[in-house]
């Protein structure tokens, strides 16, 4: 609130000479408001924005006294017991023990034949004329909750009619050898989960991004478009898995020839020799007599 000033200040100040010139500034500040301050009080929340904490044990006319809603007697009146508490016997991990454990490593991939992909096609639901990707498989409802990836299956392999351009993430060996009989490809490429949301979605590409192939002028057009960037293998498991062409790795292109897809594992022949040159001294004891 703007400072008032009594009647006497303001008197004072319009008889002074520079007072009156400043006057027409000052005239909004030395205006007393007139709002009233009874709406602070009258404030309150939207009905319903919130619950009323229920106040337990407060007597039998709030309808939670005397036990507080928690009944008579036993296990749930008096107190809490872990989730697992068996009465007091002993628990079945104890007598039974605990077998296996769960692979951190594991990768859930869904399973799609080809026999389900030609009936698609059949259909109409898929364009055999263009590459069958993770977004055409999950537009059209060829598989669904798709988490680390897409794996394709050679079950019903012998109904394959048509050339089909297949990328997914995994491909066994019989169905990659299927497609490539019937005049069609396929590639496996790396996917996360969260690329795979993106892709669904239209934000991603399904199949290009800064590791891949790009030697025509389709690829960096279809780059376009894109919000997101598609990720490439950081570990050295899948970098080794989609170098190998067997697998019709989308990083095959990376292996100079004569080289193997590991990254640990030399070719024989390309690493340094381990063999060491003979010194002047030991040439000269070979060649003594005695």
């Amino acid at each position: 609130m703007p400072p008032q000033l009594s009647i006497y200040a303001r008197s004072t100040c319009a008889s002074h000479p520079i007072t009156s010139i400043l006057t027409p500034f000052l005239l909004p500040c030395l205006q007393t408001q007139q709002r009233s301050a009874s709406i602070l009080s009258s404030l309150s929340d939207t009905l319903g924005s919130y619950n009323k904490k229920i106040r337990r044990g407060r007597g039998p006319a709030s309808g939670k006294g005397k036990t507080s809603g928690r009944g008579h007697k036993g296990q749930k009146q008096h107190g809490k017991v872990p989730r697992d508490f068996n009465g007091g016997q002993t628990p079945l991990e104890v007598v039974h023990g605990t077998r296996g454990f769960v692979n951190v490593f594991s990768v859930d991939m869904v399973p799609v034949n080809l026999d389900r992909i030609q009936s698609w096609v059949d259909q109409g639901r898929l364009d055999p004329s263009k590459p069958i990707t993770i977004k055409e498989l999950g537009d059209s409802n060829c598989v669904a909750n798709v988490k680390d990836g897409v794996k394709l299956l050679a079950r019903g392999s012998e109904h394959l009619r048509v050339p089909l351009h297949i990328v997914v993430s995994r491909a066994s060996g019989a169905a990659i050898s299927a497609v490539e009989a019937a005049g069609g490809s396929v590639m496996t490429r790396f996917y996360t989960p969260f690329s795979i949301k993106k892709i669904l979605r239209g934000t991603t590409d399904p199949v290009i991004s800064l590791r891949s192939k790009q030697d025509s002028e389709g690829t960096e057009k279809r780059q376009t478009g894109f919000l997101h960037r598609l990720p490439d293998p950081t570990s050295r498991k899948d970098i080794e898995y989609y170098r190998d062409p067997a697998h019709r790795g989308y990083l095959s292109h990376l292996i100079e020839e004569g080289q193997g897809p590991s990254l640990f594992f030399k070719t024989p022949g390309t690493g340094r020799s381990l063999a060491r040159k003979k010194s002047a001294k030991a040439v000269a004891g070979e060649n003594r007599i005695w």
